[in-house]
């Protein structure tokens, strides 16, 4: 088996899929990329047995087919060391030697038998769901929630993006119990309701990829697993099994206090006051009243405190809210609008977020925060 390869192209499509490899893998096969050549395309393949990604590549100078599996990480150390170059792959089927030429030397390495590398689970017929995604709308779904995303060994769905579908929309959700998020797009929709959720490391995997890719997606999945067709790129994961909560429950529909503040200046503030909030707790406080919000904080054990004032438009009741510095920032650094609108009804229940104006009309965002207990 013989090839014939572009340095620069080889090392691009080596990079995208190496990022599944996992640090501690089980089985040692796992640390290896499989090459697939038949014909004139060439298939990469990564795996860590939860998430596997494949890329082809079109060759010209090719002579015969076969599989073998090679060294991910002495692959891509040896070409990132490579100007843009032809190399020639010459591999040895009986000895799984691969002899590497360029244009001023040789490297031999030694790869592993392709048969062992674990097959690529497919989805059940009778259990499959597939439809059509925009590029554009899975990766803004996927940046606008996986921010929130839990890490709960004890509630395992809370760890992916939960995707609910429906005729009319597509809604993308993830919540750590302490913040919620919330994506909504009417101009993408299925054939009929149905819902999965998708763990972190295929959606960061997705996020990543999507940022070259154009035009529709290609989604499948059954209970098990989910498939993600790209032009260049097809990403299989095994899905979180269990419901997700019922996270419209938590969301309060009737908030009185409103308030549209301007987004940096609020986010800058806190950057500052937080500085000065207790390490422990992070606990940082909003009054309201009239024109103007106070952001204060304060670490008694250490006698330091801050407070800044900042202009807004307040309709509502005089209000003192607590909420974790941290995750206030964080959601704060995902909104991405000049002002936004934070809706609230009392220093107990969750406060609201949006964005004040979007530039998509098919877009709504949601930001939810549970508040923190203030000890006055």
């Amino acid at each position: 088996m013989k090839f014939v390869v572009s340095s620069i192209e080889l090392l691009s499509h080596l990079q995208a899929v190496s990022r599944v490899i996992s640090s501690k893998n089980t089985l040692p096969i796992l640390d290896n990329i499989l090459f697939s050549l038949e014909k004139n395309k060439l298939e990469l393949t990564a795996s860590d047995l939860e998430s596997t990604l494949v890329t082809s590549m079109s060759m010209e100078n090719t002579t015969d087919s076969g599989v073998i599996a090679l060294p991910a990480k002495l692959l891509l150390d040896t070409l990132k060391e490579f100007p843009d170059q032809p190399l020639s792959f010459d591999v040895n089927p009986d000895t799984l030697s691969v002899v590497i030429s360029s244009e001023n030397g040789q490297f031999t390495i030694v790869g592993q038998n392709g048969g062992d590398f674990p097959q690529i689970p497919s989805i059940r017929e009778e259990e499959k769901t597939s439809f059509q995604l925009n590029a554009d709308v899975l990766q803004q779904g996927i940046l606008n929630t996986i921010f929130a995303t839990a890490d709960d060994e004890l509630r395992p769905v809370m760890n992916g993006i939960f995707f609910e579908l429906t005729t009319n929309d597509i809604t993308f959700v993830a919540s750590d119990a302490h913040k919620l998020v919330r994506y909504k797009r009417s101009d993408a929709k299925a054939d009929a309701d149905s819902s999965f959720i998708l763990p972190k490391k295929p959606a960061n995997l997705l996020k990543n990829l999507l940022v070259k890719e154009e035009g529709n997606i290609g989604v499948e999945f059954d209970s098990k697993n989910a498939y993600f067709v790209m032009p260049n790129y097809r990403l299989v994961c095994r899905l979180v099994e269990g419901n997700y909560p019922s996270y419209n429950s938590v969301i309060p529909t009737d908030n009185p206090n409103k308030l549209i503040i301007d987004r940096l200046k609020l986010y800058n503030a806190l950057k500052r006051v937080s500085v000065f909030s207790n390490q422990a707790s992070n606990l940082i406080k909003l009054q309201l009243t009239g024109n103007q919000v106070t952001v204060s904080a304060q670490d008694i054990d250490f006698s330091i405190s801050a407070y800044e004032r900042i202009p807004g438009q307040y309709d509502g009741d005089d209000l003192e809210i607590g909420f974790k510095s941290i995750f206030l920032i964080e959601i704060l650094q995902n909104l991405q609008s000049a002002d936004v609108v934070m809706e609230l009804s009392d220093p107990s229940r969750a406060g609201i977020l949006l964005p004040f104006s979007t530039e998509n009309e098919s877009e709504e965002v949601l930001m939810l925060l549970m508040p923190m207990m203030i000890n006055n």
